[in-house]
């Protein structure tokens, strides 16, 4: 069994989905490793690493694929016209794909699997329960995009997080102000608070108010019966009323005229980053504050959010709208992204057939699959495809 790790060629793309830790692991399950060279040098992973991991080290996309049965990527793999190397087209029939592919916002890239003959596994849409957790590429990318996120917004604010007392004068702590508290809100409350800020945050969903609380901020929000039912199964927020949105709004832009930084991670599966922080808002905000923008790659949760770009309002705001997050920590992000990628394919691996072993009824494979046989599987695609 040949599995084939690539370069990342998507624009802005560094990390890179195995490493030679998870190689070692990988050949230790009767695995030929070949690895693309250069794939994880924005890592800081030389090819050397990897050969002495016990990788092949192939020339290009062409000769890594050449044979292989699984291929690891982090984003989709490029198709016809989208760059130099059209990836899939290299791809063997019968692979078995897993990567977090973004086909529920990409339908068609579903469709090319299924006609290309792969079998693809997308990891964005691993279901959230127990047995997965160590698989979830979301949440393990979330948490470092949280942490990263308030690093970057306390480099660009031009005062100090903690409050520091000088000969000199004091300076007051920042006031910083999480919008969100998902998995990377919660990761930016909790540096937030190392870094010696003074934190409040806030979110829709009902078990966010003692999350956030447990971490020692202080929760800001509108409470009403609807938000008592903001959560979905899987622990995601749900779409709300305008009334909803426009009463939390009402509170926000009160509480958001005294913040220094504001950290943006508010997002709804599958649809477009609700606007949380208006245009107003930033208006109302002292020059030199921050606003960091983790929600950049679906639109943005400020209204005035460019994303893939850092810019500064007339009133003298800064507001980060890098794209890829987790990106810019990439020598972690790989490392937790492959760890995902060898527990879930360990947990399926057949030890006597040295094989992948997909059960169709398993909850996790259904999940992620979402082309199998040629046709396209999975329940949020299907019906599109048919």
């Amino acid at each position: 069994m040949r599995l084939a790790v690539l370069k990342e060629r998507r624009a802005g793309e560094t990390r890179v989905a195995a490493t030679p830790e998870t190689v070692k692991k990988l050949i230790a399950l009767g695995i030929g490793v070949s690895v693309e060279s250069g794939a994880g040098i924005e890592s800081g992973l030389t090819d050397a690493a990897y050969r002495e991991a016990g990788a092949e080290i192939a020339a290009d996309a062409a000769a890594a694929l050449a044979g292989a049965r699984i291929v690891l990527k982090v984003r989709a793999p490029l198709g016809t016209g989208e760059g130099a190397v059209d990836e899939l087209s290299l791809i063997p029939r019968g692979a078995l794909l897993i990567g977090r592919l973004e086909a529920v916002a990409n339908p068609a890239r579903a469709r090319v699997y299924a006609e290309l003959g792969i079998e693809a596994c997308s990891m964005e849409l691993l279901p959230r329960i127990t047995r997965a957790q160590s698989m979830d590429v979301l949440s393990s990318q979330a948490n470092l995009a949280g942490y990263r996120a308030v690093v970057e917004g306390a480099g660009a604010f031009d005062k100090g997080f903690p409050m520091l007392m000088t000969a000199a004068g004091t300076i007051p702590a920042a006031n910083v102000f999480v919008m969100g508290a998902g998995v990377a809100g919660l990761q930016a409350i909790a540096t937030a608070r190392r870094l010696g800020g003074r934190v409040s945050a806030t979110d829709v969903r009902p078990a966010a108010k003692e999350e956030i609380k447990s971490l020692g901020a202080s929760f800001v929000g509108y409470e009403d019966e609807e938000s008592q039912a903001a959560q979905t199964a899987g622990g995601y927020a749900k779409q709300l009323s305008a009334n909803f949105y426009a009463k939390q709004a009402e509170v926000v832009a009160a509480h958001v005229v005294k913040q220094d930084v504001v950290v943006c991670t508010a997002l709804v599966q599958g649809r477009k980053a609700p606007t949380l922080l208006t245009a107003e808002m930033v208006a109302s905000m002292k020059p030199g504050s921050v606003v960091v923008d983790i929600a950049a790659d679906a639109g943005g949760n400020c209204a005035l959010t460019v994303p893939g770009e850092a810019i500064t309002t007339p009133n003298g705001v800064k507001i980060l709208g890098w794209q890829n997050w987790p990106g810019r920590i990439p020598a972690a992000a790989s490392s937790l992204y492959a760890r995902n990628l060898l527990t879930f394919l360990s947990t399926f691996w057949d030890k006597e057939a040295k094989a992948p072993k997909l059960p169709e009824d398993d909850e996790i494979i259904r999940g992620v699959t979402l082309t199998r046989a040629g046709a396209v599987v999975h329940p949020l695609l299907a019906p599109a495809a048919a």
